[in-house]
């Protein structure tokens, strides 16, 4: 049959990216205390095109990340997006994956068990001389306003709030380990599942840790330089968001590690 993506292209304009976006696929990926999770993800896989080639074969992309998908794992990533860099002939491979997390979490007082859901996001590319991967995790938290304590007579205003860590992958982490960290930054973290016993905890609890998002932020900081891995990692950013309660805007802040 006539290829016409194949075809040579005469306008002389190569393109940055070509491919398939915001495809949803179920997946599998490493999980610390299971082995193995089931989730679904939204995925964007991309190559450069040359200036001569009128097209790329989409097909090949949904047909190489098939092949993967029980399996994405770190390194399983970038080997996925070199196998698509090589089977389209290209330069480079680009690729994003979103996908909800899940951890089954026990509350602090009665033991209740619930699952907390955490947004992550896997974004590579793949050349033949270079390769980079970045992590994100949002994970949300509860801050009370330090402030509003300090000038209260009684009670202090909290919200929720989300904080998002992206970090360039070079060794091998558990994502649960790295959300708790997160959450130990705060003035305390959230559950799907709370008993009257436990909202009186996370609440004197959080009373008793108050933060500004400049505190989670710098928090973070401190312990992602301290995180127990095989290699420190070169670089991150943090940025933390708070939902005010009682002001109509958020609070934000962010910071990132020089490479």
């Amino acid at each position: 049959m006539k290829d016409i993506q194949s075809e040579k292209d005469e306008r002389n304009v190569p393109l940055q990216k070509v491919g398939v976006k915001n495809v949803e696929y179920p997946i599998q990926v490493l999980d610390k205390n299971n082995k193995a999770q089931h989730t679904t993800a939204t995925v964007d896989l991309f190559v450069n095109l040359p200036h001569n080639y009128k097209g790329t074969h989409m097909s090949r992309f949904i047909e190489v990340f098939h092949r993967y998908h029980t399996n994405l794992s770190f390194t399983h990533f970038w080997e996925l997006l070199e196998e698509i860099r090589t089977k389209l002939d290209a330069e480079k491979a680009y690729g994003k994956i979103t996908f909800p997390y899940f951890i089954e979490k026990e509350a602090p007082v009665s033991k209740s068990k619930g699952f907390m859901n955490y947004l992550c996001t896997y974004e590579a590319t793949v050349s033949e001389t270079n390769r980079d991967f970045f992590i994100t995790v949002e994970v949300p938290v509860t801050t009370l306003c330090p402030c509003s304590k300090a000038i209260s007579e009684y009670g202090a205003h909290n919200q929720r709030g989300t904080v998002r860590v992206k970090l360039q992958y070079d060794s091998f982490f558990w994502l649960e380990d790295l959300i708790c960290i997160i959450e130990n930054c705060a003035s305390g973290p959230l559950y799907s599942v709370l008993k009257r016993q436990d909202e009186k905890h996370v609440t004197e609890s959080a009373y008793d840790n108050p933060r500004f998002v400049e505190d989670v932020v710098r928090e973070v900081y401190i312990a992602l330089e301290n995180f127990k891995i095989e290699k420190p990692f070169q670089w991150f950013s943090i940025e933390a968001e708070n939902y005010e309660s009682i002001h109509n805007h958020n609070a934000y802040a962010y910071t990132e590690k020089k490479i």
